[in-house]
Parts: structure tokens; sequence; C-alpha cells
């Protein structure tokens, strides 16, 4: 089964009454109706020149987030990372091995 979310949707009286009424004539569910109109919304939306621009943006922000954060953990562990996995110039040895 996928991955199903429930999601709780307030309707004014007036259209729950036309869902409901629309529903029934259409021999359809409520549920798929909004499910339906959500998808249709959505692919409106998502193709909108506004809604693309407005991701290029979020997209730029969230680089340059992401740069700042991984130049701050650099410089918070990375000196000590870099001791951690530098070779050591002694090699041990056990007794009783050459």
């Amino acid at each position: 089964m996928s991955d199903i979310k429930t999601f709780a949707v307030r309707l004014d009286s007036e259209l729950h009454a036309r869902l409901t009424l629309l529903a029934k004539l259409s021999g359809r569910s409520a549920t798929d109706i909004i499910r339906a109109g959500i998808e249709t919304q959505l692919d409106t939306m998502s193709k909108a020149p506004e809604i693309a621009a407005r991701a290029a943006e979020l997209q730029d922000e969230l680089t340059r987030e992401a740069t700042a954060q991984q130049a701050a953990l650099a410089a918070l562990v990375g000196d000590h990372a870099k001791q951690n996995t530098a070779p050591s110039s002694s090699r041990r040895t056990s007794p009783g091995s050459k």
C-alpha cells in the first residue's frame, strides 16, 4: 500500500453541501473530488512563471545556507578531523616483531 497522509479540510456549510450533493450525483466520493481538485490546482500552480521564479530564488537561498553551514562545520571540526585522519609519522611495533 502506498504512503497515504490524512489532511483535514475545513469547509463552510455551503461549500460542504455543494460537495456532498455533487459527489452523490456523480457517484464519486467527496474525498476523490477533493483529491482531484487539489491535483488540478497544484498542476496549475506549478506551471505559473511566478512560482518558477520563487523556486529559483529558494534554491539559491538554500545553496547559500548550505555553503555557509559547510564552512561553519569545517571551521568547527576541520582541524580536528584532519588530526584524527592524518597518518602518524611513527609506527609502533609489537614486541618480538621486526
